[in-house]
């Protein structure tokens, strides 16, 4: 299994840790390689299931902690994954993997509680550097919709009335501003807003979240 690991040939350890567990069903290590497997796999809740099964037998295996962190982050449950990586560093204070995927986390969870009311919080320069994002982002600004929203909301903002008070004056204006254009791109088409959630979610795990061994 560990040899399959090596090579990448994920499906294959998975198979080989199984067979190891039929024979000792009692090894925490056995269960715990499996998940790891797994979660190459993007099965990652039978990883949480197999870290789960480690950590009944052997409460203080801090590596079975650590993968269900990586796991759980995987499957957006921020919560449960900073506390699976504290018990990891509880148990291994050193281990410089879980501080930083300790720190991923819990950003993940800042970032799911940001009040900027349609929910979306994301780094902005990986989004500008992905031609999956532009496109969509070219294509939203060809909507007759989208161009008449952009258009009002520049002209209240700036050629208004309050321009100078009210307006794009300053930073906090600005967030502002974005935060009600995003809120009427939510009213208008909420289904591109979730594209748009998932789009840099599965751009933030494309290795953010890997355990460094």
């Amino acid at each position: 299994g560990n040899n399959h690991m090596k090579e990448e040939n994920y499906g294959a350890a998975v198979d080989c840790y199984t067979r190891a567990i039929k024979l000792d069903p009692n090894n925490a290590v056995y269960y715990c390689n499996r998940a790891a497997a797994q979660s190459k796999l993007n099965n990652y809740s039978e990883a949480i299931k197999d870290c789960e099964r480690a950590i009944a037998i052997d409460p203080k295996y801090s590596k079975a902690y650590g993968r269900m962190g990586l796991a759980l982050t995987s499957v957006n449950k921020y919560e449960e994954a900073v506390t699976s990586y504290q018990k990891a560093l509880d148990l291994d204070p050193d281990n410089d993997s879980y501080k930083s995927n300790l720190k991923i986390a819990e950003q993940k969870l800042r970032d799911m509680s940001s009040p900027t009311g349609t929910g979306l919080s994301f780094d902005m320069a990986s989004l500008i550097n992905n031609p999956a994002f532009i496109s969509m982002a070219a294509s939203l600004m060809q909507n007759p919709q989208v161009q008449q929203l952009m258009s009002g909301m520049m002209s209240n903002a700036i050629g208004g009335p309050a321009a100078g008070v009210g307006g794009l004056s300053d930073l906090s204006s600005l967030i502002h501003a974005g935060q009600q254009f995003a809120q009427q791109i939510q009213q208008q088409n909420p289904e591109l807003i979730e594209q748009l959630r998932n789009h840099v979610r599965s751009r933030s795990f494309s290795g953010s979240t890997e355990e460094h061994s």
